[in-house]
């Protein structure tokens, strides 16, 4: 888990978000409200929710990103991780504690550690064979 996790606010806008993305060099920003995980947010979000629909630049984050969010715990295990990356074919899983996040866990923490390559590679299959999914 990365507990160390960039986020942006309710109050940015979309290209602020975007900014932020290519600065750090990601693909999904989580955002708060105060402390409180309120949404995430991704560049297919900004593709298919703001370009594609026509949204400008200068839109509210809260207009294309994800709201309905899967979450982990601290005390959740890979194994139980992985499984839930596969079952809703998410990349990214943002780390709470009540409503307050604490980190985020992406299919790459996975990959990089022997234990949990195997839940990585099943984790991908999963999620690989959705085409229509957002987030």
């Amino acid at each position: 888990m990365t507990s160390d996790v960039e986020t942006c606010t309710l109050l940015d806008n979309v290209f602020e978000v975007a900014v932020k993305m290519k600065e750090l060099d990601v693909g999904a920003i989580p955002i708060v409200d105060h402390d409180k995980l309120a949404g995430m947010i991704t560049d297919r979000d900004i593709v298919i929710r703001g370009i594609a629909e026509k949204h400008p630049p200068s839109s509210k984050v809260e207009r294309v990103m994800s709201d309905h969010l899967v979450t982990a715990t601290p005390d959740m295990s890979t194994t139980e991780a992985a499984s839930l990356m596969a079952k809703h074919q998410i990349r990214r899983l943002p780390v709470v504690e009540g409503d307050k996040l604490v980190g985020i866990v992406a299919l790459g923490d996975f990959a990089v550690d022997e234990m949990t390559d195997d839940q990585a590679r099943y984790a991908l299959t999963e999620i690989s064979e959705s085409e229509n999914h957002i987030q």
